[in-house]
């Protein structure tokens, strides 16, 4: 498997950390009888962390289809390597120092890592993008 295909994968697994981050730190606000119920009820606001927690899920899951989409594409065009596996770096690594820095509400050194994720990947689109 290539490294873009693995980088791919983990940011899967990034995405269940989020998932579970946010999910626990929830049910630990509202209880296990409010995550098992029907969650009809009005609910206090969420706490600033878990607030964090799930605005971060929200970040990542708004651009992981696209470097999904994008891993994907130049695996069938055969685009792999180099540009493509620097791009996939950045963007994994980008997004699993962007979920702490998030969580603690780190502003500015945040938004530039979040750059940097976007800038990997930029770097994948423009490698399979660009004419053969």
């Amino acid at each position: 498997m290539t490294t873009e295909l693995t980088l791919l994968g983990w940011t899967l697994v990034l995405a269940l950390v989020h998932i579970f981050a946010f999910a626990t730190v929830r049910t630990k606000e509202y209880g296990s009888k409010w995550n098992a119920g029907a969650r009809d009820e009005a609910k206090p606001p969420l706490s600033p962390l878990a607030g964090r927690l799930e605005r971060a899920q929200a970040n990542l899951f708004e651009t992981l289809p696209l470097f999904a989409a994008a891993v994907l594409i130049a695996h069938a065009a055969g685009r792999e390597g180099g540009q493509t596996v620097l791009g996939a770096q950045l963007y994994f690594w980008g997004r699993v120092v962007y979920l702490p820095l998030y969580a603690l509400g780190v502003p500015y050194i945040r938004s530039l890592v979040w750059v940097g994720s976007l800038i990997g990947l930029g770097m994948i689109l423009v490698a399979i993008l660009r004419p053969a």
